[in-house]
């Protein structure tokens, strides 16, 4: 079947969507909020910009791996403020085909909504980006005629799909761009697959009161699996069964509950592929990203080795039985003859507590990886926050600053508790930041 020919969506498909995403009691102004194109910032511009809070669940993804683009592709443009507005949308309709391709799924459902093509005003006459705000006298429509009007561009190959988005790059950039690919992703993954990785099927991916988007919507978009546990692996507490992260991600993934101690961040979305971290406060999403390529680990012994010891630690603790030591050498193809095994136990287990810690495992195995790490110790960071409020004059642009980690925690008096600065340093425990002009960005 022709990419190119606009379908009626299958009998109940919206209506099981809908109520994925929404749930049952959805505020009218929630899906308002929601009803934004992927607009750049006349101030910044490869910055999207978000007009009001809730769909920070897809724009900020959609942001880093807009950046992604910029800094880590084959011909990589360093200089972002030299970025066209031409070139802007085309890293903006990469990164969505590349998020579209991560649901590894052999048909894509392209969403469109027709008559959306300059039918309703321009999105950039009706909202106004510089400010954030929308223009009151903006024309909607409500929620139950957006989606009686949607048809899909159905795919059934890769090819399909990336010609059928980048022709609807003009519509993603219109008022209902972000809702229109919002529901392109979760109809490719499947409603039956989402709802299969989604931890409690009860709970719709957007807050229908508040408007902000879950966990495991900001997964499906960082990951292609709308997972709603932000750890490594798969893990077995008292006999259930709790899905967590199963790779390296391609842009990471840090968040200020970590320091709260509500959730375990894991291996795989700390360190991703290129150095660029969605970054999660309380209710807002905002990245981080760096230039420096040496800040995400390479495949190395030391990296197989953390990942193994964690296999044996299912629950996290930093530690495994003295017990299982034998086990992890073994699965590591180290030496792991008896009598040696029963000397390193004595040595890692040393007040014979019953347990071995990864910091002391990895120190006996692995010293000189972790005494030589690649991590530089003083970096370039840029922040990205797509809030006008929450940015310096109300401009959204990107925020520069200089990172630092010391060897070692000092004891000091301690005179920086940003929440920025906390979030970091559940990835570098000992991280110093120092913004230009003095400005610490906002996670909010």
């Amino acid at each position: 079947m022709a990419a190119t020919q606009l379908e009626q969506l299958e009998d109940g498909m919206i209506q099981e969507l809908t109520k994925l995403l929404w749930g049952n009691n959805v505020k009218d102004d929630v899906f308002d909020r929601w009803s934004q194109g992927f607009v750049f910032s006349e101030d910044e511009p490869s910055a999207l910009v978000q007009l009001e809070g809730g769909p920070c669940a897809i724009i900020v993804p959609v942001q880093a791996y807009i950046l992604k683009h910029i800094l880590f592709s084959d011909q990589p443009k360093p200089e972002l403020s030299t970025i066209s507005n031409e070139e802007s949308s085309n890293y903006l309709c990469k990164a969505l085909i590349e998020i579209l391709l991560s649901l590894n799924t052999q048909t894509y459902y392209i969403i469109k909504l027709p008559g959306n093509d300059g039918a309703d005003a321009s999105q950039g006459n009706s909202e106004n980006s510089e400010s954030g705000e929308r223009d009151s006298k903006r024309r909607r429509i409500d929620r139950e005629t957006f989606h009686s009007r949607l048809r899909c561009l159905k795919c059934e190959n890769d090819n399909q799909m990336k010609i059928a988005a980048s022709s609807l790059l003009s519509d993603y950039q219109d008022k209902y761009g972000v809702l229109l690919f919002m529901y392109s992703v979760l109809l490719s993954r499947g409603i039956e697959q989402v709802k299969n990785e989604v931890e409690d099927q009860d709970d719709p991916l957007i807050d229908g009161v508040h408007g902000h988007g879950s966990q495991s919507l900001i997964n499906l978009l960082l990951t292609g699996k709308a997972i709603s546990n932000v750890f490594d692996n798969d893990k077995d507490v008292c006999g259930l069964v709790l899905r967590g992260i199963p790779q390296q991600s391609v842009v990471g993934f840090l968040t200020l509950l970590e320091h709260m101690r509500y959730c375990e961040v894991g291996w795989y979305l700390k360190n991703p592929c290129v150095p660029i971290w969605v970054l999660g406060s309380e209710t807002h999403l905002t990245v981080l990203f760096s230039k420096e390529r040496g800040l995400v680990d390479t495949d190395s012994p030391i990296k197989t080795a953390q990942q193994i010891f964690s296999s044996f630690d299912p629950e996290g603790n930093g530690f495994i039985q003295t017990t299982q030591l034998g086990d992890v050498m073994e699965a590591l193809n180290l030496f792991a003859d008896k009598e040696y095994v029963d000397i390193m136990k004595g040595k890692l287990d040393g007040e014979s507590l019953g347990i071995i810690t990864s910091n002391s495992f990895l120190g006996e195995f692995y010293a000189e990886e972790l005494n030589n790490g690649g991590t530089p110790q003083q970096f370039d960071v840029q922040h990205y926050n797509g809030l006008a409020r929450s940015c310096p004059n109300k401009k959204i642009k990107y925020i520069q600053g200089t990172a630092q980690l010391p060897d070692e925690i000092e004891l000091q008096i301690v005179t920086d508790t940003s929440p920025i600065k906390l979030c970091l340093q559940t990835k570098w425990p000992s991280i110093e930041l120092r913004w230009n002009m003095d400005y610490i960005p906002s996670l909010n």
